[in-house]
């Protein structure tokens, strides 16, 4: 049996407030090919579907069609997963139309996923409360998927103690999900393939800044040791780096997201997993490169402007989502900055980097300035050093002066 294993794809997300739309298109569209050359029996989409609660009507369309591709007509089974930032209702939405093409969806914890018995393609053995067993007509075994959606205390509609300390609170929330899980594995067995498809943060996990946390009061994370040792494969979502949760037990991977969505993960490749595997067998994975997104560079231009404009000329125009940090002995202008952002459209951050003390006299301390001229230091580092406008200043220094009378008056009350 061959498995695909893919997931935050985040749908409808933008960077730094540009669309990534085009790119998502291509994606699915590289993640299907692979489905369709690799002859993939299963593909399972491990959460963060879409990137909000609240997708646009095009992130919803472009989730339906890669559906409807991924499975193939019906001659593959899809299995997908709600994630953090998914809403249960809306990814299963499309479930009564989804499931008479092999397309299954899980939007909250122990869901019963229907049966069905019709068609050429995967059909659905038996279902249980967060299990499903799936045949092939080509192949001589099943395969059983243990599927875990996002589990949250909500969604799980189970509640932990506010009473009891951050470290019992964490133990307290693995031992619930590992329960959960140990629970679905009963299911599995010597004759069938296993495997388990969730959304969680292992413990352990290498993050990246485009992550938004998991957060149940700080209990989060599940230690990757307790998994049940009867999956043959876990695949995992949340975590945007491709990795291996190293371990001597199954073999546990996050496939990683499909699309580099922040600066740290600019050197990143991105992947999906390929898994073969037979009862009774080790999991054989491969990592696939995908190719599809526009590359995301960070750029050290150390000699300034001049060379940062080279630079975005030696581009000729090819597509990049670039962030620039600008060594200078001054702040750059408004003018400057409007001709880096006009040398490339996929400049998206201007850093500048100036000696400290830029502006005044050497060996002053912040002690010795005003608030006006500490104010407009911090501005103009934060800004790549365009100047605050006069009424801005104005109103911090009113409510800087507010503050300290407050604090005047409190001090002498005590």
């Amino acid at each position: 049996m061959r498995l695909l294993h893919t997931s935050d794809w985040h749908l409808g997300r933008t960077l730094e407030g540009r669309s990534r739309y085009p790119e998502q298109v291509q994606f699915v569209n590289e993640i299907v090919g692979i489905a369709e050359e690799e002859g993939v029996h299963l593909v399972v989409i491990a959460g963060d579907v879409f990137d909000t609660y609240h997708p646009s009507a095009e992130a919803q369309e472009l989730y339906c069609r890669a559906l409807e591709r991924l499975s193939g007509e019906g001659k593959r089974c899809v299995v997908v997963v709600a994630g953090n930032h998914d809403s249960p209702e809306r990814l299963s939405a499309v479930r009564p139309l989804a499931e008479s093409h092999g397309i299954l969806i899980a939007g909250r914890p122990q869901e019963i996923l229907a049966a069905n018995s019709s068609g050429q393609g995967p059909r659905i053995v038996q279902s249980g409360p967060g299990i499903v067993e799936v045949a092939w007509p080509e192949l001589p075994y099943t395969v059983v998927v243990s599927h875990l959606p996002y589990p949250s205390e909500s969604r799980l509609g189970q509640l932990l103690s506010p009473a009891l300390e951050e470290g019992h609170l964490r133990k307290a929330y693995a031992d619930m999900v590992i329960g959960l899980l140990d629970s679905q594995a009963s299911a599995f067995r010597a004759d069938t393939v296993n495997i388990v498809v969730s959304h969680l943060l292992a413990l352990g996990g290498l993050t990246s800044d485009s992550e938004r946390a998991i957060d149940i009061g700080g209990a989060s994370a599940v230690d990757y040791k307790r998994f049940p040792p009867k999956a043959q494969y876990i695949a995992l979502g949340h975590l945007h780096r491709p990795q291996q949760m190293t371990s001597t037990g199954p073999k546990t991977y996050y496939s990683g997201s499909p699309l580099s969505y922040s600066f740290s993960e600019a050197l990143q490749t991105k992947v999906v997993h390929l898994v073969d595997i037979v009862p009774g067998g080790e999991a054989e994975v491969k990592s696939v490169n995908l190719t599809a997104g526009i590359p995301l560079e960070r750029w050290r231009c150390l000699l300034g402007v001049d060379e940062a404009l080279r630079r975005l000329e030696d581009l000729g125009g090819r597509p990049r989502w670039l962030e620039l940090e600008v060594h200078t002995e001054r702040y750059l202008t408004q003018s400057e900055l409007s001709a880096l952002r006009q040398a490339h459209s996929g400049l998206l951050q201007v850093r500048c980097i100036v000696p400290l003390g830029e502006g005044v006299a050497p060996g002053t301390a912040l002690s010795e300035m005003s608030v006006e001229e500490v104010f407009i230091r911090f501005y103009k580092h934060r800004k790549a050093g365009v100047a605050p406008k006069d009424e801005l200043v104005a109103l911090f220094t009113s409510l800087a002066h507010q503050v300290a009378v407050q604090a005047e008056g409190e001090g002498n009350r005590s």
